[in-house]
């Protein structure tokens, strides 16, 4: 891909909707993170056992991989701005749900409704922001997914942040999210009409003029789903840190929950960090090899932050992890839309895949919690990180595809 900077006023359009794209990552990750801020201290208001907690999380995850399956199909029946929309007024509307679960009725049953109808909403939101990041990319000729990813990292490294002085300053649950997800609507809303312009769509609503391979083939294609098993591996990887990182620093190392989400900041930073450095690594080493690397330091980091022997260590150890964790989700969706005609249809699939590691994590770790301690069932993490190593060479760039995050040519340089 070219690194070459568009002429002045060459392409605003493709700008703007870059910058749009950028506005509906960070607020799909703030919306997402200002949850996750509040797991310790819902688990205590709603009195649930570790197990108890991976169920009502696990809802979380059911809604958002039941959702998966469609939402290629909405990108494309509806328009990537209509499916952003729909998918940010379902996130708002679960988690006031989840808040009305929590302090308004202390009922585990609509807590766990409204993280149904926010995962949904999620996971929907998730899909068409990538496709339509896939199409800047193209439009730009620069290979800048991973930056998405750190405007996603860069929202939950804000309401992580927030969630941390909130928390210190007494603030409820129903008050956090109404306000963070009052933000998150808001700012979608016009992000949005920035968006590239979508071609036309038949009258009727029907796809026949669409030229991709159709979601069926798409199920059945081996390197679509292989990169939805790697998209998985680093999911997990990822989801772990979100649900049960805090919670691994207060129970296995004796920290407040303060200091446990001031922890998770740090893995969030970490991983902002880590994808905006992306393009750079891309360029040098290309997709395969950077998926890799990033994959042996989450192993890594995982081993360093269970068996640290110290506070600090252990904080070091979820720095490495954040890292590592990195672009393993954003290149799996740069590889899923190689082909601009099947990018809707393979990122649906690609997310299905991946987002089963929501649906089977937060119960996982919840029962190896429940019979080795918390701490020590963040190891399935690292096993994961392994897989994925394993696995990486799936991404290589297709051959009849847009080469995104393939090794840069002479003389050019990411965005």
């Amino acid at each position: 891909m070219s690194g070459d900077a568009p002429a002045a006023g060459a392409d605003r359009t493709g700008l703007r909707a870059r910058t749009a794209v950028y506005a509906v990552f960070i607020l799909n990750g703030f919306a997402l993170s200002s949850w996750i801020a509040r797991i310790p201290s819902v688990r205590d208001a709603l009195g649930l056992s570790q197990s108890a907690l991976g169920l009502v999380l696990l809802c979380g995850s059911i809604g958002a991989v039941a959702a998966m399956p469609v939402a290629g199909a909405l990108v494309i029946r509806l328009g990537r701005v209509r499916t952003v929309t729909a998918g940010a007024c379902a996130v708002t509307a679960g988690l006031l749900v989840t808040a009305l679960g929590v302090d308004g009725l202390a009922s585990p049953v609509v807590t766990a409704a409204g993280l149904l109808l926010q995962g949904a909403g999620t996971s929907t939101w998730d899909v068409a922001m990538n496709v339509e990041g896939a199409a800047v990319e193209r439009r730009l000729n620069r290979s800048i997914m991973s930056r998405f990813h750190a405007g996603f990292s860069l929202g939950t490294v804000l309401a992580a942040g927030l969630g941390v002085l909130l928390l210190a300053a007494g603030v409820p649950t129903w008050a956090h999210l109404a306000g963070a997800v009052a933000l998150a609507l808001t700012g979608a809303l016009v992000a949005v009409r920035s968006f590239l312009p979508e071609r036309e769509r038949p009258a009727d609503g029907s796809a026949e003029h669409h030229p991709g391979v159709g979601l069926r083939r798409a199920w059945r294609e081996p390197r679509t789903l292989l990169i939805g098993l790697m998209v998985l591996c680093m999911a997990f990887v990822e989801g772990t840190a979100n649900d049960w990182l805090a919670l691994g620093l207060v129970d296995g190392y004796g920290v407040s929950h303060t200091v446990g989400v001031a922890g998770f900041a740090v893995f969030v930073v970490a991983m902002t960090v880590g994808r905006v450095l992306g393009p750079l690594l891309l360029e040098r080493f290309g997709r395969v090899a950077s998926l890799r690397g990033c994959a042996a330091l989450a192993v890594g980091g995982v081993l360093l932050f269970v068996l640290a022997p110290s506070l600090p260590l252990a904080v070091l150890g979820a720095a490495a992890w954040g890292v590592g964790a990195a672009l393993g989700f954003p290149l799996g969706m740069s590889a899923a839309a190689d082909e601009e005609a099947s990018a809707a249809e393979r990122v649906s699939v690609v997310s299905s895949v991946g987002y089963a590691a929501f649906l089977a994590g937060p119960p996982l770790v919840g029962f190896l919690a429940e019979h080795v301690g918390t701490l020590d069932a963040l190891l399935a993490a690292a096993a994961a990180s392994a897989v994925a190593l394993a696995i990486s060479g799936v991404a290589r760039p297709h051959a009849a595809g847009v080469p995104v995050g393939a090794p840069a040519r002479s003389g050019s340089t990411p965005s």
